[in-house]
């Protein structure tokens, strides 16, 4: 087995597992910023609720 090619493949292994751990990294922060908006949303809309009750209550779906 040549040393130099074994290398090469573990360096090129090490790289890909460093790309997929930072493309993970940065899928989880996106994931923590969607989700920190969608609470905000909820919190909004509840807000909303309890001004106008009646608003959004009903969906009419008759096609």
């Amino acid at each position: 087995m040549d040393i130099a090619a074994l290398s090469m493949g573990i360096s090129q292994a090490d790289v890909i597992n460093n790309v997929e751990t930072a493309v993970l990294a940065k899928s989880l922060d996106t994931m923590k910023e969607s989700g920190a908006v969608l609470i905000d949303m909820m919190n909004r809309s509840a807000m909303e609720r309890s001004v106008n009750p009646e608003l959004g209550a009903n969906i009419d779906i008759t096609i």
